[in-house]
């Protein structure tokens, strides 16, 4: 048994599928269901005895400790954080309490359960804390890629939350011995991407007909990860990484935020035409640049492929040309994600499936 914190969104979620694909060791899942949680993402397992879901929050202590002391899970993988930089920017209290108070509560929680364990479970115990390439700050064009020891150099609210939670999490391997580790990937896209991130806004945007808004000269350049390549890599640290090392976590896919743009309108333009024949890249529209926009980013994954034998399986030209197809067959899934009322209709029927299997 593992317990899985914020399954229900879009790396959770993917990796909850994935492992229940993969093998047959079940999954608490525990997910607050904020705006980016949704449970349409997990419908093909409602009635699947492997996956129990939970709603709550990590900062819900009491709740966490609860849920350890019944299900004993031989690791705890938290994917739980607020993550939208544009959101952290215009109010960034949700960040700190979800992404540092939060963090510190499931620490503590995982903390008391695993110093009750008996020696052998304590040895095999493991706290998989997902991160982001985003706290090392940014790049110059020709600086090398971010590897484990480049300093920390938060520029956002949400960078800085994030690299608050893996000071956390390292203190508390250091103090208390807990085995932890950390990941920290590049920028995630596929399947079950809320649509407020720049893939699958553009996605979105080009089959309405509504502008595809670029900020500033578009040149800012993300390395890209396909995220099941991403659970595929936290499968495999969980494995065997060695407690308290940091693994980074990248696609080997470091491209300017215009050219993926331009990619996603010419496949839409493959596969999905626009019904006046002209090019979805019309639609492009420049706007202002955000506040602290890093300039680049990029992730060296040469010590988990060394250390641990992975290498992604996707190129950026298989994973978004997959990516572009999914969101093309799953417009329901889009419009549910849209509508609120939907997502708490999905919620209900989860819940009582649950109670059913129970």
């Amino acid at each position: 048994m593992i317990l899985v914190t914020g399954g229900a969104g879009f790396i959770g979620a993917n990796f909850v599928l994935d492992w229940l694909a993969v093998n047959d060791e079940p999954v608490v899942n525990v997910d607050k269901l904020t705006y980016a949680g949704n449970l349409q993402n997990l419908q093909t397992l409602q009635g699947d005895a492997r996956h129990h879901f939970v709603q709550g929050d990590i900062g819900d202590g009491a709740l966490i400790g609860r849920l350890l002391a019944e299900h004993k899970p031989r690791a705890i993988v938290n994917f739980a954080a607020e993550s939208h930089v544009d959101r952290s920017i215009h109010g960034p209290e949700d960040f700190i309490q979800t992404n540092v108070v939060g963090t510190f509560r499931l620490l503590e929680a995982a903390r008391h359960h695993w110093m009750a364990l008996p020696d052998n479970e304590k040895r095999a115990f493991r706290f998989l804390h997902v991160s982001t390439d985003e706290v090392y700050g940014t790049l110059k064009p020709h600086d090398p890629a971010f590897a484990e020891d480049h300093n920390y150099e938060p520029n956002s609210p949400y960078s800085a939350s994030k690299a608050a939670s893996d000071h956390l999490v390292r203190a508390w391997h250091h103090t208390y011995g807990m085995p932890v580790l950390t990941t920290n990937c590049s920028n995630n896209y596929g399947p079950y991407h809320f649509p407020e991130k720049l893939i699958p806004l553009m996605i979105v945007n080009a089959l309405a007909g509504k502008p595809l808004p670029v900020y500033g000269d578009g040149m800012q350049i993300r390395d890209w990860l396909y995220v099941k390549d991403h659970c595929s890599a936290i499968r495999r640290v969980l494995e065997a990484g060695a407690p308290g090392e940091t693994y980074n976590v990248g696609g080997w896919n470091e491209k300017p935020n215009i050219e993926i743009v331009h990619l996603v309108c010419a496949l839409l333009d493959e596969l999905r035409p626009r019904a006046d024949g002209q090019a979805y890249s019309g639609q492009i529209t420049y706007v202002q640049d955000r506040p602290g926009h890093d300039r680049r980013y990029a992730i060296d994954a040469r010590k988990l492929e060394r250390e641990l034998g992975w290498r992604p399986a996707e190129t950026f030209e298989t994973g978004i040309r997959k990516t572009v197809q999914w969101y093309l067959d799953n417009p329901q899934w889009v419009s549910a994600v849209q509508t609120g009322a939907y997502r708490d209709w999905i919620s209900q029927q989860y819940a009582q499936a649950q109670q059913a299997t129970a």
